[in-house]
């Protein structure tokens, strides 16, 4: 299964969701504080695994940044419940919360834990810090956002998670750059309206999510597993297609949400921020298109003894996902017509 129903692991789960939803509906700063202490606790015995050295140092790892953050933004509330009476806006202070909040997601220039955590976790992990674990502070960021500050945050996460992928051999670490790089859109998203930037996160952990069961089905970890491994050819298509989409070419579903935010960008003047956002997702897309390319041209290295067998009712689960990003397309048509 992608991931081991025991009942330790569930009850850590539900506390992992269930602080997400403590976080985002508190009406207090220290109430948000708590839901993200208790959130950082849950996932650290999710991650944690006695068999594999990666993980428990990926878990340390975790804990200690997290940490940093967490008293960073606790100082920081302190400080405004002490100096500040009224809600003004600080500078100074609202650059602090922001940066806090951005180091608990994993956001660039705060990024450099996430790739090293990342490449010691499963799967099934791995979706979660990419997916859920991200919605409390960004949620959190739009409550106190400095804009000129967070523009700066968005061109860097872009350029970096773009450029961050290059020369990268294991596909944890792709997906975790890719991550960084989505993360850009989000926020931008984020500073427009919370429901523009619900829109993406739905989009962006659909897709997400059937990467993440593709490779842990496959079994893959690094990206010269493609080219040994006598795959069928259909989940190379399904590869293909689920790439293109996360990277936003237009007939694929992935292009619909980063096209809307596009459109409001635009119609909110932030015509620099757009350029380097669809610049940086055309490298993004280079790389994609280089491993795909790859796979898919390396077909005489099959082996025999590597062959991988699906359950056919996988197939059809895969097959209907990737209909789905397939049609991408004809659906968005329809709110554009």
């Amino acid at each position: 299964m992608f991931f081991s129903f025991n009942s330790n692991k569930m009850f850590f789960l539900f506390i992992l969701f269930f602080s997400t939803l403590i976080s985002i509906s508190s009406n207090s700063w220290f109430g948000c504080w708590i839901g993200l202490e208790i959130n950082l606790l849950s996932f650290i015995p999710l991650i944690n695994n006695s068999n594999n050295l990666l993980s428990s140092e990926a878990s340390l790892k975790y804990f200690l940044v997290q940490s940093i953050a967490s008293i960073n933004l606790l100082f920081c509330i302190i400080l405004k419940l002490i100096f500040m009476k009224n809600f003004e806006m600080n500078n100074f202070l609202s650059i602090m919360i922001n940066s806090s909040l951005l180091m608990k997601m994993g956001s660039a220039p705060f990024h450099f834990w996430f790739p090293n955590i990342v490449e010691g976790l499963s799967w099934f992990n791995n979706l979660i810090l990419m997916t859920w674990q991200k919605i409390s502070p960004i949620i959190l960021l739009s409550y106190f956002m400095n804009k000129n500050f967070l523009i700066i945050i968005v061109i860097l996460n872009s350029i970096i998670g773009a450029v961050g992928g290059f020369n990268q051999i294991s596909l944890r670490k792709l997906m975790a750059f890719s991550s960084i790089n989505n993360l850009g859109w989000m926020i931008s998203s984020m500073m427009i309206s919370e429901n523009l930037w619900m829109f993406y996160f739905f989009f962006y952990s659909f897709l997400i999510s059937i990467m993440c069961l593709l490779f842990y089905y496959l079994n893959m970890f690094f990206i010269n597993q493609l080219f040994f491994c006598n795959i069928n050819f259909m989940i190379k298509l399904f590869l293909l297609i689920n790439f293109l989409s996360i990277g936003g070419l237009p007939p694929f579903i992935g292009f619909f949400p980063k096209w809307i935010i596009i459109n409001f960008l635009l119609q909110n003047n932030f015509y620099f921020l757009t350029f380097i956002l669809i610049m940086m997702s055309l490298i993004l897309l280079f790389f994609y298109i280089r491993i795909l390319y790859s796979s898919f041209m390396f077909n005489y290295l099959k082996l025999k003894w590597m062959k991988i067998l699906f359950k056919n009712k996988m197939m059809y689960f895969i097959n209907f996902f990737s209909f789905i990003s397939i049609s991408g397309m004809i659906l968005s048509t329809f709110f554009f017509m």
